[in-house]
């Protein structure tokens, strides 16, 4: 309920709650409170689970299985209104694992046929998260038509793609006939000795062309929610393009692609500005940790101001 609050205060029109453990409870009576409370505020909101392909090593309740799982999902996303419910196969470790990803991919879509029915009844969409370097566009494609258009999505992230050395706008321009809902903020790439290094900044505090972006995502996608999802506080991430083992996760990635995307490393620059970096340390400094919890704050509100005043983002907003 604060989190709604919240959203108001700052004339938002939509929420993604991105996990079922962000409700209080999943009693249907608190649902229900939720589902008025957003509608008394002209709220729409964008449901969400987690890790829902059981062979990932990112898959968490091993005492559900994964079709009742994904159910649960479903189920409280019909219930607080929602038309889409992210959710996501892995990370990257499942590029590297014993099974290679494509047998992740084929799990994934099995999950989602035994669940077409229902999501079909229910009237929600499966958005399906290009996730923390699991998969590329093309892959996130692969499954979507192969589980079936008619009942699953994408959830756009485009932070996402950099872990896979993958230029954002060949992320957008390959599922946007699919994209339901979004995950949205800036990165700040630049070229490193190894390859390249990216860090996600607020809007604004990054080096690629997020203006451009943006109007490309509003020409291909009028209709999709843009879901900032603003995320500060992390180091650099060095992706080592130019040494042999980062290619062993990728054997058949495009080189028209990852030519564009060499391209945009070398338009940018580094994060110039200051930070709290404590995000995921372990273990974390107290008072580091409450700097963080203020900083991301701070970086949220003025990452929505950025969006209505720079990127031309007020029809989006009341």
């Amino acid at each position: 309920m604060q989190l709604l609050d919240y959203a108001a205060a700052l004339k938002l029109d939509s929420i993604q709650i991105s996990s079922v453990g962000d409700y209080e409870t999943t009693d249907p009576a608190h649902l229900e409170q939720v589902r008025k409370r957003a509608e008394s505020l002209g709220l729409l909101i964008d449901a969400g689970t987690g890790c829902v392909c059981p062979t990932s090593s990112s898959y968490g309740p091993k005492e559900k299985d994964p079709v009742a799982y994904t159910l649960e999902g479903l189920r409280v996303a019909h219930a607080v209104g929602a038309k889409a419910m992210r959710c996501f196969l892995g990370s990257r470790p499942d590029r590297l694992g014993p099974l290679p990803i494509e047998a992740h991919m084929e799990a994934i879509v099995k999950v989602f046929r035994a669940v077409r029915q229902q999501a079909l009844d229910l009237d929600v969409k499966l958005a399906l998260e290009n996730h923390n370097g699991d998969l590329e566009a093309r892959d996130v494609r692969a499954i979507l038509e192969t589980a079936g258009k008619d009942f699953v999505g994408s959830c756009l992230d485009i932070g996402n793609p950099f872990w896979l050395a993958e230029d954002p706008l060949v992320t957008l321009e390959t599922l946007a006939p699919y994209v339901v809902t979004t995950h949205v903020r800036d990165t700040a790439v630049y070229p490193h000795p190894r390859g390249c290094a990216f860090q996600w900044t607020a809007l604004g505090d990054g080096s690629f062309d997020l203006k451009q972006f943006i109007a490309r995502y509003a020409e291909l996608c009028p209709n999709a929610p843009m879901q900032l999802e603003i995320i500060t506080g992390r180091p650099p991430v060095v992706i080592p393009y130019l040494e042999p083992a980062f290619w062993k996760a990728f054997p058949g990635k495009s080189a028209a692609d990852f030519a564009r995307f060499v391209s945009l490393v070398q338009r940018g620059h580094a994060f110039d500005k200051f930070m709290v970096i404590e995000d995921g340390l372990k273990p974390q400094i107290p008072e580091y940790a409450a700097a963080l919890k203020q900083q991301q704050r701070i970086d949220l509100e003025r990452s929505l101001e950025y969006a209505k005043k720079e990127m031309n983002a007020g029809l989006r907003w009341r």
